[in-house]
């Protein structure tokens, strides 16, 4: 995911004002977390809703106990979280990387990248066929991560997080189609290593992104099949695509 939703039920809606406001400082949960600290110091404060991809978050206060400058002003003081007006219409520039093992030759690249050209949002595409990802750049206020990613699954990709790092790795594997689901995607999340998870019916695969210095692949394949998962090591893929092409 890309987008966070904290909530902390306060006031009555009938005595509730909202202010979004962006935190570029704001990265991760810890710093929602943080943030969220911040502001519930203040007695005014009701409901937060965080927004991760685009750095924002809606605040809900009473307008008889605070005010917009005091909220303003809490969040100035750590220094690190000063937030800014936040507009709908400002363009928000996010760039993420995904590891597709089944986008296999150019014409898979182009297929998605004709497909996903067509979403509001997408500003440039850049495939990377030899490491099987490609890194998407994108409007946080007009798409979003999670979406992208839905259309990827809907054109027959498997999509999970792609990172530079040496300590991440990645593991492909067919699974029964009626077995590429949300609650089998949440049980492969729970295993020890794993950073991502994405699972595609049509192509039925499964998809995960793991911490080599926590698993190994052997091991995580093990610890999905005993989840219940009838997961299988594919077959080397060969691509007709570019047979066609050649011919």
């Amino acid at each position: 995911m890309a987008l966070l939703l904290l909530s902390s039920m306060g006031m009555s809606a009938a005595t509730a004002d909202t202010l979004t406001v962006r935190v570029k400082g704001m990265r991760c949960a810890e710093c929602a977390h943080k943030v969220k600290t911040v502001l519930r110091k203040d007695a005014g404060v009701g409901a937060l809703d965080f927004n991760l991809e685009r750095r924002t978050v809606t605040i809900a206060y009473d307008k008889q106990k605070t005010c917009v400058d005091s909220i303003y002003a809490h969040l100035a003081a750590t220094k690190r979280y000063k937030a800014t007006p936040y507009s709908p219409t400002e363009v928000i520039h996010k760039g993420m990387g995904q590891r597709m093992n089944d986008m296999h030759c150019q014409k898979c690249a182009d297929r998605i990248m004709s497909r996903l050209s067509q979403m509001e949002g997408i500003d440039s595409m850049a495939p990377h066929l030899d490491k099987h990802y490609m890194f998407i750049r994108y409007d946080a206020n007009r798409t979003c991560k999670a979406d992208i990613r839905a259309m990827l699954n809907k054109i027959g990709y498997t999509p999970v997080n792609y990172y530079t790092s040496p300590k991440i790795s990645w593991l492909y594997l067919n699974i029964p189609a009626e077995q590429a689901t949300s609650e089998t995607i949440e049980t492969v999340l729970a295993l020890n290593g794993v950073e991502d998870v994405n699972a595609n019916a049509k192509r039925k695969s499964l998809a995960v992104t793991f911490f080599t210095d926590e698993t190994t692949a052997d091991k995580l394949i093990a610890d999905i099949q005993a989840a219940g998962i009838q997961a299988v090591v594919p077959k080397p893929h060969v691509c007709t695509e570019e047979v066609k092409s050649e011919k």
